[in-house]
């Protein structure tokens, strides 16, 4: 999962790039990049950490140009290092530069492709750096001195019938514009919006709309799926579809643990989504145990907070905030290796004792993926001195791996994966689990938009959207991500 923004704008957009990215920071981690264009010259800072330690005054001093685009990076399958911040950059033709949020499911065939065919060279295990050189390639092949709209969207269809996987991008063509443009399944999520100055419109696309409104910003609309939208430098907006058969199956788990709450998605409010969870959730505690003996809610910060109010209103007892977080250690169930991650666990959350002591503790938490986590959060909810442990999860059982930009790890360290809920509730160690149902997600996201007309929920039914995923390809991702490969070869990603 990684985030992405682009400007158009009418001054130096090199602040509001670095804005946007802080307003991002929670979809990427390990790495962030700005470029921007000053006439014909590429401004460019990048490398790895949190965008506040990439960028320093020196670097904002020479990132000048009135369009650019940004991008912070978290790991998902391949190596982690300075060559793969973003974004990257191609100088043929043209010049372009291209930030990605995604993975595609086919990589392989087509880096044979690119070097067979296209003769060109991938220089990383990015896919991101695959994805750039196709559209290069294809905008390359018209060979036009000086490309128009129609050109773009010609060069687009074609890299949509060449790669496959769920992807978001955003592209900086030197002296032209920004283009940007969604998978055909629409499974990561790209919006744009724009903003009246007094020097005249300026244009925003970004991964989440929170980016567009604390920026100025108007959300115009959701980029569609298979939708590309190029930006010219006077502010002129080109749009058209150019995937064959579209359909808009946005990844669900978005809404469970990526997104802001103050993001809308596909028209969906993320946080009216995760109310909703809450309301199915309690509702399934008190079909299970109508006369449970829960004295207090506690949410697992911060993605579950919102679920765990509604829980505790519709089951009518007290929620009470008794975990401090840390808000300076990254996401957990990202962290390369079993034993850091249990460290980043206790780093990371801390026990109010007076809130846990003699009592019925209900923690709900947004999902469970290796377990790693909420294990730990139990044994401090017992060494808190709770009487009872419960634990709710406001998405269903996570089972299977994610392949569209998720570093979820291989099926084998799911937690869930070949376990019933008993034998899962016995490995945590909790007195009682619960998980959502899958159709009670479904709802709580699609109440929101009813054009949806199906999520991704391959995490937790195997079902893969771009239906290009087998046995095969799930051994292969097996090898990749599973922790003891990463230990040995010291990857741990590629977007």
């Amino acid at each position: 999962m990684c985030g992405i923004v682009g400007i158009v704008g009418k001054s130096d957009v090199n602040l509001q790039l670095y804005d946007a990215l802080t307003l991002l920071q929670h979809r990427g981690q390990d790495a962030a990049g700005i470029v921007t264009c000053d006439g014909d010259r590429l401004c460019q800072q990048k490398a790895n950490g949190l965008v506040r330690d990439v960028f320093r005054a020196r670097h904002m001093q020479r990132l000048t140009g009135n369009f650019g685009i940004g991008h912070v990076r978290y790991p998902t399958a391949g190596s982690s290092g300075p060559a793969l911040a973003q974004p990257f950059y191609v100088n043929s033709p043209y010049g372009i530069a291209m930030g990605h949020n995604g993975n595609l499911t086919n990589m392989r065939e087509v880096v044979e492709e690119i070097f067979q065919q296209d003769l060109r060279h991938i220089n990383t295990d990015s896919d991101s750096e695959v994805l750039l050189n196709v559209f290069a390639h294809e905008l390359h092949k018209l060979g036009k001195l000086q490309p128009n709209a129609g050109d773009i969207f010609t060069a687009m269809k074609a890299v949509h019938k060449r790669v496959r996987g769920g992807y978001a991008c955003v592209a900086l063509i030197v002296g032209y514009g920004i283009v940007a443009f969604r998978d055909p399944h629409g499974i990561r999520p790209l919006v744009y919006g724009k903003r009246e100055t007094d020097k005249g419109t300026e244009y925003m696309v970004a991964s989440e709309s929170v980016a567009l409104d604390v920026l100025g910003y108007t959300l115009v609309r959701d980029v569609a799926p298979g939708e590309a939208i190029y930006i010219e430098l006077d502010g002129t907006v080109h749009a058209e579809q150019c995937a064959e058969n579209p359909s808009l199956n946005p990844c669900i788990f978005e809404h469970v643990y990526f997104a802001r709450p103050d993001s809308i998605m596909d028209g969906v409010s993320v946080h009216k989504a995760r109310l909703r969870q809450g309301e199915h959730l309690a509702e399934k505690i008190l079909r299970e145990r109508p006369d449970h003996d829960i004295d207090v809610v506690i949410p697992i910060p911060d993605s579950a907070r919102i679920a765990g109010q509604t829980v505790a209103h519709n089951l009518g007892v007290k929620f009470r905030e008794g975990m401090v977080k840390n808000r300076y250690i990254g996401r957990t169930f990202i962290m390369p290796g079993q034993k850091q991650r249990k460290k980043s666990v206790r780093q990371k959350l801390n026990p109010i004792t007076l809130e846990f002591r003699g009592k019925n503790v209900l923690l709900v938490d947004d999902s469970i993926v290796r377990g790693t986590t909420c294990k730990q959060i139990i044994q401090m909810a017992r060494e808190a001195g709770a009487a009872k442990v419960y634990f709710a999860t406001a998405a269903p059982a996570v089972k299977y791996p994610n392949v569209y930009g998720i570093d979820m790890p291989s099926a084998s360290e799911l937690v869930a994966h070949d376990r019933t809920t008993e034998e899962i509730c016995k490995e945590i160690g909790a007195d009682w689990l619960i998980y959502q149902d899958l159709a009670d997600l479904v709802v709580s996201s699609a109440e929101g938009n009813s054009e949806i007309e199906q999520f991704d929920c391959s995490v937790f039914d195997g079902n893969y959207i771009t239906g290009d995923v087998d046995e095969e390809y799930l051994e292969q991702l097996h090898a990749e991500r599973n922790d003891a490969a990463k230990n040995s070869n010291g990857s741990h990603s590629s977007l």
